[in-house]
């Protein structure tokens, strides 16, 4: 299921605030797969020359990507494999020797110029709560002003109800692992928008948190869950009400705090 869904990613805009550091074009290794601001400028690159055919630079590289680079290579007389690494980076970038990638990986990182292409929809975390230590698994399902997600299995949801001492609108820090990155969340246990016991995406009614009829909002089966949680992030904002809370920014902030102790 990871993976197979969710495949269209919404266009990125670049924040001119984010910061940047390089790295040498021996170490990046960009292919069909790969996320990132790395892969923004490569698609830039790309589509100055009139190999990237999308109307803007997306920071997934899928298919389209895939093409152009491919593309690119055959023109260039490199091999083609579809796969961005060193030859292939100095061939595209002349005398351009770096391809810029974020500099943080931690902490309270932006989600709509970051988070929400680090976890893209049916991505996989570990979250834990910075209160108790707690960690359980999660996957993202949903959500596009912020992350609409659901525990993996039963045994994720028991400890979700331990945390929140059972199900609970409680805004919680938390801190979101994916690969490399820990990033500060502010995580609500209260399930809603959708039943557990029948087909994801179907029209059903009574959904979960008074939700009524309308699109079933659960993927992950067999979870101890009706419908999905939510995860918010820096600048994130409110589905209904298109809003950034500020609880939910306090208890980031409290999140970023504990991860920059954690380093220290």
């Amino acid at each position: 299921m990871k993976h197979t869904f969710f495949k269209k990613i919404t266009a990125l805009t670049l924040a001119s605030s984010l910061l940047w550091s390089p790295i040498t074009a021996q170490a990046a290794l960009l292919r069909q797969g790969s996320r990132g601001n790395e892969v923004i400028q490569i698609q830039t690159e790309l589509k100055k020359l009139g190999y990237f055919k999308y109307h803007t630079a997306t920071g997934y590289f899928g298919s389209i990507t895939t093409e152009a680079v491919r593309n690119f290579q055959a023109a260039k007389g490199l091999k083609v494999d579809g796969i961005v690494g060193p030859a292939t980076i100095r061939a595209l970038l002349g005398n351009k020797d770096t391809v810029t990638t974020s500099a943080s990986t931690q902490g309270a990182l932006d989600w709509w110029t970051q988070v929400q292409y680090i976890f893209p929809r049916g991505g996989d975390a570990l979250v834990t709560d910075v209160d108790t230590g707690k960690s359980f698994h999660i996957r993202r399902t949903f959500g596009r002003n912020h992350a609409d997600i659901e525990p993996l299995t039963k045994q994720d949801t028991e400890v979700i109800k331990s945390i929140w001492n059972g199900f609970s609108w409680e805004r919680r820090a938390v801190v979101v692992s994916i690969g490399n990155y820990k990033i500060a969340g502010s995580m609500t246990a209260m399930p809603h928008a959708g039943i557990d016991g029948a087909p994801g995406l179907a029209t059903v009614n009574n959904r979960s948190g008074g939700y009524g009829r309308g699109t079933n909002l659960d993927l992950v089966k067999n979870n101890g869950i009706d419908g999905h949680m939510d995860i918010h992030f820096l600048n994130s904002r409110t589905h209904g009400t298109n809003v950034v809370q500020k609880v939910h920014q306090d208890m980031v902030q409290k999140a970023a705090r504990y991860i920059t102790q954690q380093n220290q």
